[in-house]
């Protein structure tokens, strides 16, 4: 059978290799789809970049307890959200104050 160019022939005409990038095609826009289904919506862009810095570092981070990718990712994740809420903390607590300065409150008459 012939569509758009692309011939969907049984695998037994094409041979096991055709039949096997066929499968491993499949199986992995499954699991790519799978995987993505599986993550919570962004929140934030704080969120989004420690996503991507999760996924990038995911692979060349140590795993001496066997954790697994998946959990390395998370602990990834869940450091550069606690960094990026602290540098936040830090940059709204200082605004015009000097060291031992208490905040004063202005009234309005």
């Amino acid at each position: 059978m012939r569509i758009l160019g692309i011939d969907f022939d049984p695998p037994a005409r094409r041979g096991p290799a055709a039949a096997g990038l066929l499968l491993g095609l499949g199986l992995g826009l499954g699991l790519s789809s799978a995987a993505a289904q599986s993550e919570p919506p962004i929140r934030s862009a704080e969120d989004a970049f420690c996503r991507s810095e999760a996924r990038a570092q995911v692979f060349s981070a140590p795993d001496p307890l066997n954790l697994g990718l998946r959990e390395i990712g998370r602990r990834i994740w869940a450091s550069c959200m606690e960094r990026t809420q602290r540098k936040g903390q830090v940059k709204g607590q200082g605004k015009g104050q000097g060291k031992g300065q208490k905040s004063r409150k202005r009234r309005h008459r």
